[in-house]
């Protein structure tokens, strides 16, 4: 029997809302759908939901992620180094403000992460990103339900051979 797709959350720094957005596409898609942090989480009663608790430590739960994705698997993170492991995997990565990385563009946003940390090191000020906002919301609810669509429209895609 071959497994469906699932999506997996880097949750530790993941905004509520956007959790809460994805427990009702979980529910509504049936895709099992798996929030990893090194903390514990509370997720409604599902069985499409699932909490992952991993130890603590630096980059613990991305390193959990990377583990066990799939090809075609979605992964719901802001991180841009666990969305270059993802994107090398064949897996899809989603930030919460609803930017999807892709091959195109991933190394250019590595590029310019890791400059900012060389700023960051070298003791000059910068700001980090801004608030979360409801334009952020509605642009992550719109590309999930993009991407939940593109997957229903073409069910083969859902499962893995």
């Amino acid at each position: 029997m071959s497994e469906k797709l699932k999506i997996w959350v880097d949750a530790d720094a993941c905004p509520v809302v956007i959790k809460e957005i994805l427990f009702r596409a979980a529910e509504r898609t049936q895709i099992e759908t798996i929030l990893v942090a090194n903390k514990l989480l509370r997720v409604p009663p599902s069985p499409w939901l699932r909490a992952m608790q991993v130890p603590g430590g630096f980059d613990v739960a991305d390193d959990e992620i990377v583990k066990q994705i799939e090809p075609g698997d979605l992964v719901i993170t802001a991180d841009i180094p666990l969305a270059a492991q993802v994107i090398a995997k064949g897996g899809h990565a989603l930030n919460p403000r609803g930017e999807f990385y892709s091959a195109s563009n991933i190394q250019e946003r590595l590029a310019m992460r890791n400059f900012m940390e060389e700023l960051r090191g070298s003791g000059v000020d910068i700001s980090g990103p801004s608030t979360f906002s409801q334009s952020d919301r509605q642009s992550f609810a719109a590309e999930l339900d993009r991407f939940l669509t593109r997957l229903s429209k073409t069910p083969s895609s859902q499962s893995r051979p």
